[in-house]
């Protein structure tokens, strides 16, 4: 049968089958995070490259540094006022809410939490986070994986090739041929995708336990619910406002939601993730420029969690914040924030960080959701991703760089 051979129908499959060995076989469910491991290190394994050909290939393609500084101007500013937006928002819904009102916090003191103060601490402040980006090894970077020295890099090399002229085409010419050689791998790699979300589900549901998913609900409830109502209403007015339907997009790339749900990555569909915007209009160079930026300044997922975690663990401390200690919160969320891309397990560890910056509230605290986070990580990483789509429309969109080819496909009603 077709459907069989389909990578939705296949990716949904794993996760419902993840979910019943988790429940029937907890201790086996909990060893097979090793299949979503594997994958995720081969997803991580092609990033790297992908973003340095993708992001040289964008700006020296433009040959217009005004136009690259345009195009990444505008794309920072939406980041920092979308971001922005999540932030507020989540903290209104968590006030509005309660989740954190009559928790019981006194199994938090015996929980250990090294490991996130410990990672928080060595990530270091703000001014650290921006000294970090400069990479002391340009090959050292690649090798770990690490994306903002990447990003920076890239960006110099590229305006490095656009100063050079005609001279720097045989240079492009092969960063496209490697990029589309690499994109054959993520081809390759992403037919594994139905395994690592069995694994990782049945992982999740084997080691928490079915009752995990229910506790602490009404906080989970209170996220997913701020974060459909950030995509319908914020991204979906904003998608209105350029002329296209979030619905419809949110469809278009249904398979890379679906795997972010299964993997709890967003990164697992990156490539992915920018292929697909190539093909629903948007044109290359400013997919190169937007999207690998996006994954490290706009995680609208992210800033949502943190400040309804970090108001969340405050509410269950009895900690009555005033308006304006909410407000010194916002401030010091809008940096943190933009360094959770950067550290590994971004989501407690970034809490960690912005706790500790922010003392009224007791870092202890974060214990409260380490059994939960794992069930918040996907609404995280599946808002960042549409997030960072819609952002990427929207640029190019502003810079008239849409295109749109998509006439096969029928469930689109993207208009130019």
């Amino acid at each position: 049968m077709k459907i069989l051979k389909n990578l939705t129908f296949q990716v949904i499959t794993g996760v419902i089958l993840g979910i019943i060995v988790g429940f029937i076989f907890p201790e086996f469910g909990a060893k097979l995070k090793v299949l979503a491991d594997v994958f995720i290190k081969m997803i991580k394994m092609v990033i790297p490259p992908i973003v340095f050909f993708t992001i040289v290939h964008g700006i020296a393609g433009m040959g217009d540094m005004k136009k690259v500084g345009r195009i990444g101007g505008k794309a920072l500013l939406y980041f920092e006022i979308v971001t922005t937006l999540a932030l507020t928002i989540g903290i209104f819904v968590v006030n509005i809410i309660k989740p954190g009102v009559g928790i019981d916090t006194s199994k938090a003191a015996s929980t250990d939490i090294s490991k996130y103060t410990s990672s928080a601490t060595e990530s270091g402040s703000f001014l650290d986070f921006l000294i970090n980006i400069v990479p002391d090894n340009v090959v050292g970077a690649m090798a770990k994986g690490e994306l903002l020295p990447i990003l920076f890099f890239a960006v110099l090399f590229g305006i490095s090739l656009t100063a050079m002229g005609s001279q720097a085409k045989p240079v492009l010419q092969l960063f496209e041929k490697l990029a589309q050689g690499f994109f054959g791998v993520v081809n390759m790699i992403m037919r594994l995708s139905p395994i690592a979300a069995f694994g990782a589900m049945a992982y999740t549901i084997g080691n928490f336990g079915i009752k995990s998913l229910i506790n602490l609900g009404l906080l989970m409830s209170s996220v997913y619910l701020t974060m459909c109502c950030f995509i319908i209403v914020v991204l979906g007015l904003i998608a209105k406002a350029y002329k296209f339907n979030i619905f419809s997009f949110i469809r278009y790339i249904k398979e890379e939601i679906l795997l972010v749900v299964g993997t709890s990555s967003s990164e697992s569909a990156l490539p992915g993730m920018m292929r697909k915007l190539e093909a629903y209009g948007c044109s290359k160079s400013v997919v190169g420029l937007v999207v690998p930026t996006g994954y490290s300044f706009n995680l609208d997922g992210t800033s949502i969690y943190l400040s309804m975690g970090a108001i969340f663990i405050a509410q269950a401390y009895g900690i009555d914040l005033t308006i304006w200690q909410e407000i010194t919160l916002l401030a010091v969320l809008m940096l943190t924030s933009k360094g959770a891309a950067g550290v590994t397990g971004s989501g407690l560890i970034t809490l960690a960080a912005t706790l500790a910056a922010f003392p009224m509230i007791p870092v202890e605290g974060i214990a409260l959701l380490i059994g939960v986070d794992r069930f918040m990580s996907e609404a995280r990483a599946v808002t960042n991703l549409i997030g960072n789509g819609v952002a990427t429309v929207v640029v190019s969109k502003s810079e008239k760089e849409f295109h749109p080819t998509m006439a096969s496909h029928s469930d689109s009603t993207i208009a130019s």
